[in-house]
């Protein structure tokens, strides 16, 4: 069991279930810095992310630098408030030539991170940057490319923000949840109508 910050008391997380309830996409955070061991345990767990074939194709670049988070920031026009406000960042990349599900490979890296940063009561958020261009019309990843010396054949996936939280969010009721989008047996078009 870990302790969880919730708004300004710890909570025990009792399970896997529980903490899938509390995790929200954190945009704003304070300047408090996260530990370099849980820098690293973040880390860790990207790394042990299944891929296809064992291929691992991903590579990760990690973004402490102030000036840097804002270079970043500019990669698109909205939805990187997060990115300049953050303790540090993680840039996923992965190699199409080392798999061909490579988007996939990269996206559970990515959330086994935003997993464990959850698990250590660190606040994260994905913000996407395949196939989402700059103000001028540039394509996101290229700009990222640049500003960090990834090479081109590595695809940019997306950036993950992590720091510890300034915004408080109520866990997700159960009872709200999309149940009509879950289709026993065969698909059911008359739930998807609904």
């Amino acid at each position: 069991m870990r302790l969880v910050p919730h708004t300004t008391e710890f909570k025990i997380m009792e399970s896997l279930h529980q903490l899938l309830l509390e995790r929200h996409s954190i945009r704003r955070y304070t300047d408090r810095k996260v530990d370099p061991e849980d820098v690293k345990t973040i880390l860790e767990a990207a790394l042990l992310a299944p891929s296809s074939k064992s291929a691992r194709p991903w590579q990760f670049v990690v973004v402490e630098d102030p000036e840097m988070l804002e270079r970043l920031a500019q990669c698109k026009p909205n939805g990187t408030a997060s990115v300049r406000n953050a303790a540090f960042a993680v840039v996923v990349t992965a190699s199409p030539a080392r798999s061909d599900v490579f988007v996939e490979d990269a996206s559970l890296a990515a959330e086994f991170m935003q997993l464990q940063a959850a698990d250590l009561g660190i606040g994260s958020c994905w913000i996407q940057v395949r196939n989402r261009y700059a103000a001028d019309g540039e394509p996101s990843e290229v700009c990222i490319q640049e500003a960090l010396g990834i090479p081109a054949d590595m695809t940019v996936e997306c950036i993950m923000t992590f720091g510890y939280s300034a915004e408080t969010r109520r866990p997700v009721d159960p009872s709200k949840l999309l149940w009509e989008k879950v289709h026993i047996g065969t698909w059911n078009q008359a739930q998807t109508d609904e």
